[in-house]
């Protein structure tokens, strides 16, 4: 996949555990984590922003673009 999710580096640098993130964001710890290991299709604008407020970290912090390889 094209799209890296970062989410659990700035967690680790932040020193929080995807627990009190997922409650911070209001959001389930399974929705997090789905997001967190790159198996979510989508997110919403509202939950990047309450994520990037969280770990304050810009959206590029956590959402990286590698093109694949042929």
């Amino acid at each position: 996949m094209a799209i890296i999710i970062n989410i659990d580096v700035m967690m680790a640098k932040r020193k929080m555990q995807l627990g009190t993130l997922a409650e911070r964001v209001q959001i389930t710890p399974a929705n997090l984590s789905i997001l967190k290991t790159g198996k979510a299709k989508a997110i919403r604008f509202s939950t990047l922003e309450a994520i990037c407020r969280e770990l304050d970290c810009q959206p590029g912090d956590i959402i990286e673009y590698r093109p694949d390889e042929e």
